[in-house]
């Protein structure tokens, strides 16, 4: 969306317009409703406004729930925003320290602000890009002078009479449209000045999950959050957020239910044991705060190979933490050889899932040529320079 665009939509008659189009959910309907309102007289600007916004509400669904059919949206800012339930767990967090007020230095389309306004915090969300801010005083509106937009670059904010601060550092080229990934010297506001600020105001800072861990301070707290099976970010926790004793976190959410795995520091790994009844996969936010040691003692499991995220035990215990599975047999790893048993077995739908291995499961799964009622996991992994293939059914 650009200027001309946003400024077209902002208007009684483009909201109006919006909300009469409702949801487009195929390519099809856009270009129906494109063709009717272009009929109907209306500007190319404004077309392109609303169908665009149709479209991004559809898909912002799965982040916003029901909040998404009176939200706004941009395509990067949609990908990058924080979903609404785990805004409000960030929120939380802030409310349980007792924060009145956050200043959202990157605010984006206002998501986390959302979950901060949502539990009663005042909330001053800032975002460099204008058109990006404009979207969020917008989203925002229904809170009122508790929640309010500024247009203007982190650096150049005044916090005196805030209590503390969230950051989302730029790490993209700055815009609406088409970005890129940027190196960490190029973000906005630098890592450097985001590290300084929280060295003497509570906050937090949200990072991409594969963030470079020699980075991280050593006085906060670093928690990567997974979401429905997929890791989603790492925030540093810095000041009265930071949970004393607390390092490293895994934080794993599955729809309305959360877990945590806490520790000191990075958790050494079990010892390496041979493969029992069960294997077990790591969360990945497990993986990525190096707990597996941690989940690996509950279980009562070792390290399938050293260096590869598969816990092995022969006790019928599992956790939140791990997706586990029970090992059926090893079959041959040769494609050939486990399409033929496969194919004995009558297993039509497989699951597969490697590590330690250069596997592409999608052409893997055509050279298989599966055929069959029966479904199970293929797990491929290596133990040394053996590799493994164990058809194995979820618990």
């Amino acid at each position: 969306m650009d200027t001309s665009e946003l400024t077209a939509l902002l208007t009684p008659e483009g909201l109006r317009l919006l909300d009469e189009v409702g949801a487009l959910d195929s390519t099809d309907e856009v270009a129906r409703s494109v063709s009717r309102l272009r009929a109907a007289g209306h500007s190319p600007d404004l077309v392109a406004a609303v169908v665009g916004q149709a479209r991004l509400r559809v898909r912002a669904t799965a982040k916003f729930g029901p909040f998404a059919e009176r939200m706004l949206f941009t395509r990067a800012g949609l990908e990058q925003a924080t979903r609404l339930s785990i805004a409000a767990r960030h929120a939380g967090r802030f409310r349980a320290a007792g924060i009145d007020s956050v200043a959202d230095l990157g605010c984006g389309i206002g998501g986390d602000a959302l979950g901060m306004a949502g539990l009663g915090i005042r909330v001053h969300a800032v975002d460099a890009d204008e058109v990006t801010a404009a979207l969020a005083a917008y989203n925002l509106a229904p809170f009122g002078d508790a929640a309010t937009v500024q247009h203007a670059r982190a650096e150049d904010v005044d916090l005196s009479g805030t209590d503390a601060v969230w950051l989302d550092p730029a790490r993209r080229t700055a815009g609406h449209a088409e970005t890129r990934q940027v190196s960490s010297a190029e973000w906005s506001p630098s890592l450097e000045w985001v590290f300084e600020l929280l060295r003497t105001t509570p906050g937090g800072v949200k990072l991409g999950p594969g963030f470079d861990r020699t980075q991280i301070p050593d006085d906060v707290e670093a928690q990567w959050i997974s979401a429905d099976g997929s890791t989603i970010e790492l925030v540093l926790w810095a000041g009265s957020l930071a949970r004393e004793g607390i390092r490293r976190a895994a934080l794993v959410v599955r729809g309305n239910d959360a877990w945590e795995l806490t520790a000191p520091s990075d958790s050494p790994d079990v010892d390496e044991r041979e493969l029992g009844e069960f294997v077990h996969e790591p969360d990945g936010a497990v993986i990525r705060a190096r707990l597996i040691g941690e989940v690996g003692r509950a279980l009562d499991a070792g390290m399938l190979a050293p260096g590869i995220a598969y816990l092995t035990s022969d006790a019928a215990l599992t956790s939140p933490f791990v997706s586990s599975f029970r090992v059926r047999e090893q079959l041959p790893a040769d494609p050939k050889k486990l399409a033929q048993a496969l194919r004995a077995r009558g297993i039509g739908t497989l699951e597969i899932k490697k590590r330690g291995v250069d596997v592409d499961p999608a052409v893997l799964r055509k050279k298989l040529s599966l055929r069959g009622d029966a479904s199970a996991t293929l797990l491929l992994t290596r133990v040394g320079s053996k590799r493994l293939a164990l058809l194995a059914d979820r618990v």
